[in-house]
């Protein structure tokens, strides 16, 4: 499943009214988010995906690789069970699926970044703009829990939770409104350490079909 999939959801209409007592509170969970984040320069872990249904079936499971160097670097391959690199150096952006002999590559567009990109990119002024953000620290500095419920009725998510452990992104959790939910769980944590700048590039085999969309974007 690729990593524009994964976060697209069919979500019913959610929507609030932020005042001004929830608007500080909204202040002071962001900048809490934002300094857990903001250390990161390198982040690389294992990722375990489940896609689970309404009825706590699951649907799908995934093991997948990822990486992410900033500010524009990011890496997600699945490697299990249907093997898939999503990766981009910030200008282009690639899509290679083995099992089709086949890579996309497209402009990349950071105003279409995923939740996840922002989030672990650090970006949590633009996730304000579309979130209200609660939570903080649950555990005498040793948790964190945060709470991003879409300003827009019309959005993809109605909920999206994510856990840290510590310092430590340790899960993100995802609800849309027909029940089924979607967790990221991060394993074998390895943050700023060094990463080359190219394997956020992708050099196409030259068995490999390319498409390129660049010029249609």
């Amino acid at each position: 499943m690729s990593l524009r999939s994964v976060f697209v959801f069919c979500c019913a209409p959610f929507a609030f009214v932020i005042g001004g007592g929830t608007a500080m509170a909204q202040d002071e969970s962001a900048a809490s988010l934002s300094q857990l984040l903001g250390n990161i320069e390198t982040f690389q872990a294992d990722v375990r995906q489940l896609i689970v249904e309404s009825t706590g079936g699951v649907l799908e499971q995934s093991e997948i690789l990822f990486k992410l160097k900033r500010p524009n670097g990011f890496y997600w391959e699945t490697i299990e069970p249907y093997p898939e690199l999503i990766v981009t150096d910030g200008e282009r952006l690639w899509n290679y699926q083995p099992d089709l002999l086949q890579v996309t590559v497209e402009a990349w567009e950071p105003e279409r970044s995923e939740l996840a990109a922002q989030l672990l990119s650090g970006r949590v002024d633009e996730i304000e703009a579309d979130y209200f953000i609660t939570g903080g620290d649950v555990g005498n500095g040793n948790a964190f829990e945060f709470i991003l419920e879409p300003v827009d009725p019309a959005s993809l998510y109605e909920r999206v939770t994510l856990y840290f452990r510590g310092q430590t992104l340790n899960s993100i959790h995802v609800d849309n409104g027909n029940g089924q939910r979607t967790f990221w769980e991060f394993f074998n944590h390895e943050i700023n350490e060094p990463i080359e700048d190219s394997v956020f590039v992708f050099e196409v085999p030259d068995d490999i079909e390319l498409i390129d969309n660049r010029a249609a974007n």
